[in-house]
């Protein structure tokens, strides 16, 4: 792809985020979900691989779907109440309606079907968008109009989400597809967070994207893509093995790394406000997660890649990837749980 089609459909991508996180006005905010979905296709075909096409077009229906029914739901409101304000969303048809539609769009249960089967046709640079830019639009719009929404269903989504998420990621060989059943397992604790505080829904999206951003990047350094793969890393880089597996047991939620800080915070509210039970759920959907994620540090960590040549050295070509941005997620995705209180602070 030539540089020029590249930065148009990156700054597409960015200028589709800002209009919907912007806006006040429905068919503004519905437009700039378009644009982002238009910018990222070719992003997803640009292999020229069967598996490439098939991801985008059903990521294409399923988000065409999504945006079909915000429009509907939309609509459906100004006739009720005479306005396209975002904020005035009063009728119970337009908020369930309206609910599905983000649902879908961000990939969280019961609407996840989509998300593992088109991050696993996509290379690791466009699941990286797809698993993080990608989820800031719907969800700027998503913390707008909470107020309005159903908590009982927003409840009753995380909690599939989690379980799904936790479930779906014990059975996996492929690194993809693991990632996508951890981002429906952390969109889960954000729907929780965003029924009792949506300042611990921005932390944890925060959050979940710098962790997730070491990730992909990691996985991409290494040339990874399934869990076999991975046996090699610690001969080639120990160092990079070594942050890895931290940042796995952080995604995780493993004290004291930075994945604990939103899943405690989450858990210490709804235990305040008496759900201890659905409290102790999640908990329980988190050791799930964190069984394939322990899985991966084991891959990376205490075995060993069969080596059938006498020589001890790796010959390898020395990577032209920049290191910065892996090198500044990695570290924040481990250290930042000494800084909660300041984190909370800036938060608005």
């Amino acid at each position: 792809m030539s540089p020029l089609v590249l930065s148009i459909l990156m700054s597409s991508l960015a200028l589709g985020t800002v209009i919907t996180a912007s806006s006040h006005h429905w068919l503004l905010a519905w437009m700039g979900l378009e644009i982002n979905t238009l910018a990222i296709i070719p992003l997803m075909a640009k292999m020229h691989h069967p598996r490439a096409i098939e991801a985008a077009t059903k990521y294409f229906i399923t988000q065409a779907a999504a945006s079909a029914v915000i429009l509907f739901s939309s609509t459906t409101n100004a006739w009720t109440t005479g306005e396209w304000d975002i904020m005035n969303l009063t009728s119970h048809l337009s908020t369930t309606t309206l609910l599905m539609a983000i649902l879908m769009k961000l990939g969280v249960a019961p609407f996840h079907f989509w998300l593992p089967e088109v991050l696993q046709g996509i290379d690791l640079t466009t699941g990286l968008i797809l698993s993080t830019w990608q989820k800031l639009a719907p969800m700027a719009l998503l913390i707008q109009v909470s107020p309005n929404l159903n908590p009982q269903l927003l409840f009753i989504s995380g909690i599939i989400s989690t379980m799904i998420g936790g479930w779906g990621g014990l059975n996996q060989t492929q690194l993809r597809k693991i990632m996508a059943y951890s981002s429906i397992a952390h969109l889960g604790w954000m729907m929780v967070a965003l029924t009792i505080s949506p300042q611990l829904t921005t932390l944890n999206l925060i959050i979940y994207i710098i962790m997730t951003t070491a990730m992909f990047l990691t996985l991409k350094m290494l040339s990874s893509t399934k869990i076999s793969t991975l046996s090699s890393s610690w001969q080639k880089t120990p160092t990079l093995a070594a942050m890895s597996t931290l940042t796995l047991l952080s995604m995780g939620g493993l004290p004291p790394l930075t994945g604990f800080m939103p899943k405690w915070l989450i858990l210490q509210e709804m235990t305040k406000q008496s759900a201890t039970i659905l409290a102790t759920m999640m908990a329980l959907s988190a050791l799930l997660s964190l069984f394939f994620y322990i899985r991966l540090t084991y891959t990376m960590t205490l075995t060993t890649h069969p080596n059938t040549t006498p020589s001890t050295q790796v010959w390898r070509f020395s990577t032209t990837q920049p290191k910065l941005l892996l090198m500044a997620s990695a570290t924040a995705s481990v250290a930042l749980l000494p800084s909660t209180p300041l984190l909370l602070s800036i938060l608005p």
